[in-house]
C-alpha cells in the first residue's frame, strides 16, 4: 500500500484571530427559553456567528423562531442549521430539522455576516416573540467553555437544509484532537497490533483512531480483500489488548475489530473511524459519486453490521482525488464530493462521525482548486488535511526537499506546496478553522546519491528503506540516520549519500503551536507504526495540542 498521498482541501474565510463573546439569558427569558450569541472568527470584512436556544421552560419546546436586527452595513452571507428571511436588517430565523428541544437541552444555528466599517454585534434578539435576554445587553468577550468539538459549519449559500450540528465528546473534554491511522496490513511484516497502542502509552494520549482501509467497488463500501486480519484473526491472551484471549464460539468477534473494541473498553473516551480508499482504493468513488445515496446505504450496512456495529463511531473518506488525478483519475466534477459528503450525512445523522481526507495541493489551479471543499465542509465534521508527501523521490534526481514544509521557503520546488499554504486556502474557500486537522508524518522520505547537506541538492534516486525505496520509519531514522538540520519548521538529515526529511518530536511541538495559533481542530498522523515503542511522537503531538 503506497502512502504517497497529496491530500489538501479547501476553506472559505480567511480567519483571524478568534475573538469569542457569549451572552448568557436567564432562564426566565420567553418563558424559560432563551438564546445566547457566541462570536467566532472575524476576518475584518466578515464575521462567524452561533445563537444557542436553551430550553427550561420545563416541557419540550416544539419550534422556535428567533429574531434580530443586523447593524447597517451588516448582511446575512450564509446560513445553516435553520431556514431565514430577511427585511430590512430584520432577520428571522426558524427551526429546519432541530425544532423539537427537550426540557434542559438546547439547538443552535450558525451564520456568516459580511460587512464594512467597525464590526457591531447583532440587537434586539428575541426567541418566541420574547427577549432572548430580559436584561438587553451585548455580547462580551468572555471566552466560552465548550464541551467536546462542536461542528457546525457553514455551506456557501443560503440553504435550508444543512446537516445537524454534531458534537464529539473526546477523552480530555475541549481538547484539541490528536488522531492516529491504524493501518490493517501492520500486523503482518511490522508486527504491529492493537495491543502495541496500548503498551506504548499512545492509546491514552490519542482521541480517535482511523482504520486504513475499506475498499470502494461497484460503487459501494466494501472491505477489503483482507477480512481475516479485520475480524477473523485469533490473538491468545499474550497478544491480546486485554489479556484475554479471542473466542473461537461461532460468531464471536476477532482480528482488529475485536481488538478496537477491547481497547474503546479501556478508553472509553476514544473514538474509531473505519475509512475507506486510500492512494490504491480510491478508483471506485467516482462511480459512488453517481448515486451516492446508494452509496451512503452501502456504506451504512457495512459498518453499522451487527458483528461490529459497536467498534466505530464514524466513517472517513479517504478519496485520492475528487475531480483530479491519483492512481487514477477522476472526472466526476467539483460537486461530488459535496454530493457524497451530504448523503453520507443524511444517512448517518448527526450522532456519527463523518469525515475525509484531502489534498493540501495549494498550488494556483491545483487539486484544492477543482473540487467544491468549502461547501462539501458544512456536511464533515472535520478534515484530515494531508500536509506530507509534496516532494519525494519520485522525482528521482531532486532537487531535495522536506516532503511535510510548514511553510514556504526560498527555493521551495512547488509554489503551493505547504501545510501554511493549504491550510490558508481552506479558509479562504470558506471552511471553519476548527474543522481542519493539520497532518504530520511518522515517516520520512528520502534520496541517495546526494552531496549536498542543505536542502537543494541533485540526486540518483530513492535511498533504500525497509519496505519501500525513498522512505523510511521514523523510529529508523531518529538512529540511522538522525537529524542535521531545520528547514521550514521540519527536520532534515544526510548521512553518507542519503538524504531525508522527517518530523521530530521537537519540529512536531512547534507544530502544534501552529496548529493552536491557527485555531485548527487539532492535528493527526500517517501512522501508528512508524512511532517509537514507547510512542514519543503521539507525545510530542498530545504535550504540543494541550
Amino acid at each position: 500500500m503506497s502512502r504517497k498521498r497529496w491530500h489538501l482541501i479547501g476553506l472559505f474565510t480567511a480567519v483571524a484571530a478568534l475573538a469569542v463573546g457569549l451572552v448568557t439569558v436567564p432562564a426566565n427569558a420567553a418563558g424559560g427559553v432563551g438564546a445566547s450569541l457566541t462570536k467566532g472568527s472575524d476576518w475584518g470584512a466578515g464575521w462567524e456567528g452561533k445563537y444557542t436556544i436553551t430550553n427550561n421552560s420545563g416541557s419540550s419546546l416544539n419550534g422556535w423562531t428567533l429574531e434580530f436586527d443586523l447593524a447597517a452595513g451588516h448582511s446575512i452571507a450564509s446560513l445553516w442549521d435553520g431556514s431565514y428571511t430577511v427585511s430590512g436588517q430584520h432577520v428571522t430565523v426558524k427551526n429546519t430539522w432541530n425544532g423539537t428541544v427537550s426540557n434542559g437541552g438546547t439547538v443552535s444555528f450558525g451564520f456568516n455576516v459580511k460587512y464594512s466599517g467597525a464590526y457591531t454585534a447583532p440587537a434586539n434578539c428575541k426567541i418566541n416573540g420574547g427577549s432572548c435576554d430580559p436584561g438587553g445587553g451585548t455580547p462580551t468577550t468572555t471566552p466560552t467553555t465548550t464541551t467536546g468539538t462542536t461542528t457546525s459549519n457553514p455551506p456557501t449559500s443560503t440553504s435550508t437544509s444543512n446537516p445537524p450540528t454534531t458534537t464529539t465528546t473526546n477523552p480530555n473534554p475541549g481538547a484539541k484532537k490528536n488522531l492516529g491511522y491504524f493501518v490493517q496490513w501492520g500486523v503482518y511484516g511490522r508486527n504491529y497490533h492493537v495491543k502495541n497502542i496500548h503498551t506504548s502509552g499512545s492509546a491514552a494520549k490519542l482521541t480517535h483512531i482511523n482504520y486504513a482501509f475499506g475498499n470502494v467497488t461497484n460503487g459501494s463500501c466494501t472491505a477489503n480483500d483482507d477480512t481475516y486480519a479485520d475480524y477473523d484473526k485469533f490473538y491468545d491472551a499474550g497478544s491480546s489488548v486485554d489479556g484475554v484471549s479471542d473466542s473461537w464460539d461461532a460468531g464471536s468477534l476477532r482480528g482488529n475489530f475485536n481488538q478496537l473494541r477491547k481497547l474503546k473498553k479501556m478508553y472509553p473516551g476514544l473514538k474509531v473511524l473505519w475509512s475507506f480508499g486510500g492512494w490504491t482504493w480510491s478508483g471506485g468513488f467516482g462511480q459512488a459519486s453517481k448515486n451516492p445515496a446508494a452509496f451512503a446505504d452501502s456504506c451504512y450496512k457495512l459498518i453499522k453490521d451487527p458483528r461490529w456495529a459497536d467498534v466505530f463511531d464514524g466513517i472517513d473518506i479517504d478519496w485520492e482525488y475528487p475531480n483530479a488525478c491519483g492512481l487514477t483519475c477522476d472526472t466526476s466534477g467539483p460537486a461530488a464530493i459535496k454530493n457524497v459528503a451530504q448523503a453520507l450525512r443524511t444517512k448517518f445523522g448527526s450522532s456519527f462521525l463523518v469525515t475525509a481526507a484531502i489534498t493540501a495541493d495549494a498550488s494556483s489551479g491545483g487539486k484544492l482548486d477543482v473540487a467544491d471543499y468549502g461547501p462539501a465542509s458544512a456536511y464533515f465534521d472535520w478534515y484530515n488535511v494531508m500536509t506530507y508527501d509534496f516532494f519525494g523521490a519520485w522525482a528521482a534526481k531532486g532537487p531535495t526537499a522536506p516532503h511535510s514544509p510548514l511553510t514556504a521557503y526560498p527555493g521551495i520546488p512547488q509554489q503551493g506546496f505547504s501545510s501554511d499554504e493549504a491550510i490558508q486556502k481552506l479558509k479562504a474557500k470558506g471552511v471553519p478553522a476548527s474543522k481542519l486537522l493539520l497532518g504530520i508524518g511518522f515517516y520520512g522520505r528520502g534520496w541517495t546519491g546526494v552531496t549536498q547537506d542543505t536542502p537543494g541538492g541533485t540526486a540518483t534516486g530513492a535511498a533504500p528503506g525497509t519496505y519501500e525505496a525513498g522512505i523510511e520509519d521514523y523510529k529508523i531514522l531518529k538512529n540511522s540516520c538522525p537529524s542535521t538540520g531545520t528547514i521550514a519548521g521540519t527536520a532534515y538529515a544526510k548521512c553518507g549519500s542519503n538524504w531525508w526529511s522527517y518530523d521530530t518530536p521537537a519540529t512536531i511541538n512547534s507544530k502544534m503551536g501552529w496548529t493552536k495559533n491557527q485555531g485548527l481542530g487539532g492535528a493527526f498522523f500517517w501512522e501508528l507504526s512508524g512511532d517509537t515503542g514507547n510512542g514519543e511522537l503521539v507525545t510530542a503531538m498530545r504535550n504540543g495540542l494541550n
